[in-house]
């Protein structure tokens, strides 16, 4: 870079009285740049642990090292920059991972586009240098928040699926105080207009106490109130198509009742499945249970993450996780509990519990399992 810079002399065109004012520009936007980018890649670091991400970051951190010459930092002048006084506040706080994710991206798209512009000022190729660097934080922003979906998919144990309810909000948000990660909004009989305002205040929600939020049946509603993901049913349009209005990073999950339709579900690239009704239920009226039996066959046989339904409650929970579910997903006895939160805790320390019995009888000798 700096052999570039000395064979393509700056400012060729541009009057010697505004040149230091673009150095300070060019400055003070690649330092903007580079923090922003800092703060992003501890989370991929840390947070995570994602090499692939980390090192995206990395990389454009030191190619804007390299275009961050001795020339422009000593055209830096703190204190007679009137910016530094300003402020606003949004700045003053973060509610979220997420958010604070979100607002960092947005400050280095907007210090790229700066750069973009004005570095075709300073240098032959500069500008087109951040106008690429601009697209790969795009790129870099799609896969960190689909990265990050599908690791709290991977962590979610227990899947809350909503019933029209008089409280909804206030059980919804009694459920994530207990430690709910995963919700779905579903209700059949609301009209459109009252489905997208409901949902996007349950995405709020949701996404404030950092658990994802996904949409039942509608891809379209699904993109309009920005949730995590769709949930189809056996009759709702295929996996495919809800793919190319989705896009690849947000969430598909897909109910089954038997084998060959979860095999099938997994073929078709979904992200996660339901498995049953595993005991007669009113949200599955006239469906036939598919019992334990299912849940066997999932717990041997499905390559994704998969979530045990139908008819569980805190009652027959044990036998649900002894046939080898390992996550599942519920709508009464949250929905309609007299004290969501404390259900919630339950049957979350419930999972844990088997889990960590499963890891346990995992480690030990065969003889002595």
């Amino acid at each position: 870079m700096g052999n570039q810079l000395s064979q393509n002399r700056p400012f060729s065109d541009l009057p010697p009285q505004m040149q230091p004012a673009v150095c300070r520009i060019l400055d003070a936007n690649l330092d903007r740049a580079r923090e922003g980018l800092r703060i992003v890649e501890e989370w991929c670091r840390f947070g995570l642990n994602s090499s692939h991400l980390s090192e995206a970051c990395k990389q454009m951190r030191q190619e804007l090292a390299r275009w961050h010459t001795p020339e422009l930092r000593a055209a830096r002048d703190t204190l007679g920059d009137v910016g530094t006084e300003l402020t606003h506040p949004q700045e003053e706080q973060r509610s979220s991972i997420g958010n604070l994710l979100q607002a960092n991206l947005c400050r280095v798209q907007e210090a790229l586009r700066v750069l973009e512009e004005y570095g075709k000022l300073y240098h032959a190729d500069m500008g087109a240098a951040f106008k690429r660097m601009r697209y790969e934080v795009y790129t870099l922003e799609s896969n960190l928040l689909g990265y990050e979906r599908h690791q709290k998919l991977l962590k979610s144990h227990l899947y809350v699926v909503t019933s029209p309810s008089d409280d909804l909000f206030e059980v919804v948000e009694a459920a994530l105080q207990g430690g709910l990660t995963l919700l779905q909004y579903r209700d059949k009989t609301a009209d459109d207009s009252v489905q997208i305002e409901i949902a996007r205040k349950l995405c709020q929600l949701c996404h404030r106490y950092e658990a994802l939020f996904i949409m039942n049946d509608r891809v379209d509603l699904a993109l309009a109130v920005d949730a995590d993901g769709v949930h189809l049913g056996q009759q709702d349009i295929p996996i495919a198509f809800a793919r190319q209005m989705l896009g690849p990073h947000r969430l598909i999950g897909r109910s089954t009742t038997n084998m060959n339709e979860m095999q099938r579900a997994i073929a078709e690239g979904a992200d996660y499945i339901g498995v049953g009704p595993v005991y007669a239920t009113p949200t599955k009226e006239g469906k036939t249970p598919a019992g334990l039996e299912y849940v066997r066959y999932a717990a041997q046989h499905a390559s994704i993450p998969w979530f045990a339904i139908g008819g569980i409650d805190p009652t027959n929970l044990n036998d649900v996780l002894m046939a080898g579910a390992e996550r599942i997903a519920v709508v009464r006895a949250i929905m309609q509990a007299e004290q969501p939160t404390l259900v919630t805790q339950y049957m979350i320390s419930q999972l844990t519990r088997m889990k960590t019995m499963r890891a346990y009888q995992a480690h030990l000798p065969q003889s002595n399992v």
